[in-house]
């Protein structure tokens, strides 16, 4: 019987925000670590902010062999409506991408009113959306390949 093939996950963060964003990536990797996936450092990648992440992301889908990307970006409300500009450019962003490639990239951007709030969201706790990123990623994967005739 032939065993499915590795599950390989990449990252794509944002590098605004990083005390976030890195709170975010700590969860992903805790959690990813918990399910026995090691995220090798060759397999996460920068992006300047949330806005870049989808075409980053699906770069990375597209040049390298993963089964799916963990997106992490953080974007604060302010004062203008920029926030909601990135947001949904974000969001939409990355749904498109997905489901052009068939791969999952998962939607890890938190989208805040206050600091506080965006802190309490990557802390190292339960609540990490990192984590719950991750997970997204990971579970889509396994359901997708169940659809597989081969189970990869």
């Amino acid at each position: 019987m032939n065993e499915a093939p590795a599950i390989r996950l990449g990252v794509v963060v944002s590098q605004f925000n990083p005390d976030v964003t890195g709170g975010l990536l700590a969860g992903a990797r805790q959690y990813l670590a918990e399910e026995g996936l090691e995220l090798a450092d060759g397999d996460i990648f920068s992006a300047p902010g949330a806005y870049e992440i989808p075409i980053i992301a699906r770069a990375v889908a597209l040049s390298r062999p993963l089964d799916g990307v963990i997106c992490l970006g953080c974007v604060i409300k302010g004062d203008t409506a920029h926030f909601e500009f990135i947001s949904l450019a974000a969001t939409m962003g990355l749904m498109t991408a997905s489901l052009e490639i068939n791969k999952p990239l998962s939607f890890g951007i938190l989208t805040t009113y206050t600091d506080e709030q965006a802190e309490a969201r990557s802390a190292d706790d339960a609540h990490n959306k990192g984590r719950e990123a991750a997970a997204a990623c990971l579970q889509t994967v396994r359901a997708l390949r169940s659809f597989s005739p081969r189970g990869s």
